[in-house]
């Protein structure tokens, strides 16, 4: 049974992390039925589409570090993933650096006429020093790279929707550049950006159409949302906003408990310590000296994007109403990890995302009603 026959623009849409990357998506030595490789990833994404997920983030690691051995990369694995599907759109992530604004858009618009459209980027601004080092790229202070960042995705757009494109930045310039063919996506395919410092925060306001923030509280997600809507709004622009979440839907919240302590308890130390390391770092070389993961604890950290905050670990029920909570702060998609991918997407798909649709429905019919 498909439950991606809903119409409504306004429905919360979900994401699912592709793991492109060994090690799943928990720093911890607790089991894992989930694979890197791209046969496992296959089968993932028709589960995924079936289930009703529209997207796919697909990760970008050139190094290993903090369990992740191995690594895809992005944007070629997120093509065969298309390839592999007929609705799921992917989403890749890149880095400014090792790619440049022409080589990008040239991929993407190609990848988007083999796809029917279906491609999107996630622009990543770079938390991981000892990636750039290694692989011999120049590692800029917080506030550059998301200068360099928004250059790039306003180099992207333009060579995406002009003809003749000419622009002078400090990063990137282009004369008289005309792309052929454009993208099928009009205006352009969709742009992600994650962050949760105020110069990633101050970018998507500018010019991002989706911003993914890490997981957090319902307080601390209102913060972030109020702050980027009402900044957009003085742009006169409107960005869309991507929490992410790691699910652990158990038929009773002692099971989905159980498992959260597992995970905690059998956590690789040194790797959370050392990923905690490297994040903060990042993190306090910004102005304000807190980035991402400023306030997490180890145990946040054991899922490194502060999954566990957003608690949408329980019963389906429990998850689902959290779910619609956070739509009403605001929240347009969840961007869900899951510890056994393949048969967890395909739970949530039966049991929580049926209960997600029929909340939206009921709060609809209230909405109506009140009117």
């Amino acid at each position: 049974m498909s439950h991606t026959t809903h119409t409504d623009e306004s429905a919360i849409k979900f994401a699912y992390w592709v793991p492109n990357v060994s090690g799943g998506l928990v720093i911890s030595k607790i089991e894992q039925r989930t694979h890197w490789d791209f046969d496992y990833n296959r089968k993932l994404a028709q589960i995924a589409e079936a289930a009703g997920f529209e997207y796919a983030l697909s990760q970008i690691r050139f190094t290993a570090g903090y369990g992740a051995d191995n690594q895809h990369e992005s944007v070629s694995f997120s093509h065969a993933l298309l390839a592999a599907t007929q609705k799921l759109r992917v989403i890749a992530a890149v880095l400014p650096g090792p790619w440049t604004p022409s080589l990008l858009a040239k991929q993407i618009a190609t990848i988007d006429h083999l796809t029917g459209g279906r491609i999107a980027v996630n622009i990543v601004s770079g938390w991981f020093k000892t990636e750039f080092t290694a692989i011999g790229e120049p590692w800029l202070e917080h506030d550059e790279r998301y200068r360099r960042s928004e250059e790039f995705i306003n180099a992207i757009k333009g060579i995406w929707t002009q003809d003749n494109f000419s622009f002078a930045g400090d990063f990137y310039r282009f004369r008289n550049y005309s792309l052929k063919p454009k993208p099928l996506q009009q205006p352009h395919p969709e742009i992600f950006q994650g962050g949760s410092s105020r110069a990633a925060r101050d970018m998507a306001a500018r010019v991002s159409d989706w911003y993914f923030t890490n997981g957090n509280t319902v307080e601390g997600i209102t913060a972030q949302v109020d702050d980027i809507r009402r900044k957009a709004a003085l742009n006169g622009h409107r960005v869309k906003i991507g929490v992410n979440a790691f699910v652990i839907a158990r038929d009773t919240e002692q099971e989905a408990q159980a498992v959260l302590e597992e995970i905690i308890a059998k956590a690789d130390f040194e790797a959370v310590n050392a990923f905690g390391d490297e994040v903060k770092q990042a993190g306090r070389a910004s102005p304000e000296t807190e980035g991402n993961w400023a306030k997490s604890t180890f145990d946040d950290l054991v899922q490194y994007n502060d999954g566990f905050k957003t608690n949408l670990i329980g019963t389906p029920e429990q998850i689902a109403r959290r779910i619609v909570k956070l739509k009403a702060l605001g929240v347009d998609l969840v961007l869900a990890g899951f510890l056994h991918f393949q048969e967890e997407v395909e739970y949530f798909g039966k049991h929580v995302l049926p209960l997600v649709r029929e909340l939206e429905a009921q709060n609809r019919r209230a909405e109506r009603v009140a009117d």
